[in-house]
């Protein structure tokens, strides 16, 4: 019997009420949660709406994440003072890596070795050779990883990836995506807590393998704003982007990138753009435009435009939408400067009658609303991952497709800091020189 998604997670939530939120601790899958700062807590809130899983272990450079993490918990999931402390636990299924990009390889390999499945937040790697050795360790280790960019599990992206399989738009040949912001917080100027000090941050932890620098609260709360740890605009959000492209048209890499970035309003606070435009060329048989700025928010987050030869596809805050392509042959303003006859002769002919004339008569077809649910895109991701857990079947956003996801933004940023077009080397499976 095929269950649906909806069914599957109405199923989940009654479990949940039934057993008071806990599942039976013989079929629990046990998580340990490294990096507990803002993302890392929306994480522990969709792990929490799955009764199949229970958050046991918790660990961050902060002290006051990692307060709020047990009081989320319950007080029930044990403090490590490190991430080898955590992962040296027998008892832990599971893990979370939500750090700043400079940490995820290292963790990441790390409880591979240590026999842990990981869901790892975006992007996968700091640079794109790191790729390659995480889906070599993986495979040695046979562990399930699962790439933190939600929006493959949402329904609005399955039904999208179906209809264009199914040839609804027709031949796509170019997609426009874009995130666009125009608030502080939105180009990753956070508050920081009152209580942050030498005292509640543990520096030395946060910086890990980045480059050196003296205690800053700035740094280590606002770390996207610093190449150090980020690699900015590109994989904070083009991740995303390029995640759904790939899944949307079954595609591994562009072969070609070329991008421009600068720094135009936030100039005191950062050193990666606040502006930002790629173009990527997929040998697949089609291109990207990928733009984004922190400078103004006219368009919804995360937009899509997927066009065509047959319509277009859009996702954005109006949910997903078909829009018929309505174009119609008309060749009048070139045949009037032919002589009369051949004018005249033209228009006899059956099949410019039934193309150019007829054509123009018929109704114009109207723009189509694609019903899909609302469950919330990280807790539907969560659900994958704790399927892929017990089933050690992974899911479509495994460490491969995380490695091209990420290697995406990575391509952007050279393209943009070295001024020229970068291309993939498809046997190597990383960035040609």
């Amino acid at each position: 019997m095929k269950v649906t998604r909806r069914d599957f997670f109405q199923t989940s939530a009654a479990l949940a009420a039934a057993q008071t939120g806990r599942a039976a601790p013989s079929d629990r899958i046990t998580v340990g949660c490294i990096g507990t700062g803002a993302r890392g807590q929306e994480l522990m809130q969709a792990i929490q709406q799955h009764p199949q899983a229970e958050i046991v272990a918790v660990c961050d450079a902060y002290k006051g994440r990692v307060e709020r993490a047990l009081d989320r918990t319950g007080n029930r999931a044990k403090v490590y003072k490190t991430h080898a402390d955590l992962l040296a636990q027998k008892s832990i299924d599971a893990v979370v890596i939500a750090t700043p990009d400079h940490w995820h390889k290292q963790i990441l390999l790390e409880a591979v070795r240590a026999g842990k499945d990981v869901y790892c937040e975006k992007p996968l790697t700091y640079k794109s050779s790191e790729g390659l050795e995480i889906i070599k360790a993986v495979r040695a280790k046979e562990r399930i990883v699962q790439v933190g960019s939600q929006g493959v599990s949402s329904d609005i992206g399955i039904k999208a990836k179906e209809l264009i399989q199914a040839g609804k738009i027709g031949k796509v040949t170019l997609i426009r995506a874009e995130y666009n912001r125009n608030t502080a917080s939105g180009a990753w100027i956070y508050p920081i807590p009152p209580d942050a000090s030498p005292q509640t941050v543990d520096w030395d932890m946060f910086q890990g393998p980045a480059s050196k620098h003296p205690f800053s609260l700035e740094r280590f709360f606002r770390w996207r704003c610093f190449q150090d740890y980020s690699g900015g605009i590109a994989t904070d959000l083009f991740v995303h982007l390029c995640t759904t492209v790939h899944y949307l048209m079954n595609a591994k890499v562009p072969g070609r990138v070329m991008a421009m970035g600068e720094l135009y309003r936030w100039t005191t606070d950062r050193d990666v753009p606040d502006t930002m435009n790629a173009i990527l060329e997929y040998p697949e048989g089609f291109a990207t435009s990928l733009s984004s700025t922190f400078n103004n928010e006219l368009s919804a987050e995360g937009s899509f435009q997927i066009l065509g030869t047959e319509g277009s596809l859009t996702i954005g805050g109006g949910g997903l939408m078909f829009h018929p392509d309505n174009s119609r042959e008309d060749n009048r303003w070139i045949v009037e400067s032919w002589a009369k006859g051949m004018e005249e002769a033209y228009y006899r002919d059956p099949k410019v009658i039934e193309k150019e004339v007829e054509a123009q008569k018929r109704p114009r077809r109207q723009p189509e609303r694609i019903p899909t649910d609302a469950l919330e895109a990280t807790m539907l991701h969560f659900g994958h991952f704790f399927d892929s857990v017990r089933s050690r079947q992974p899911y479509w956003e495994d460490a491969t497709a995380g490695h091209h996801a990420a290697a995406c933004a990575h391509m952007v940023n050279r393209s943009a800091r070295e001024r020229r077009t970068v291309e993939w080397d498809f046997a190597k499976d990383d960035m040609r020189a």
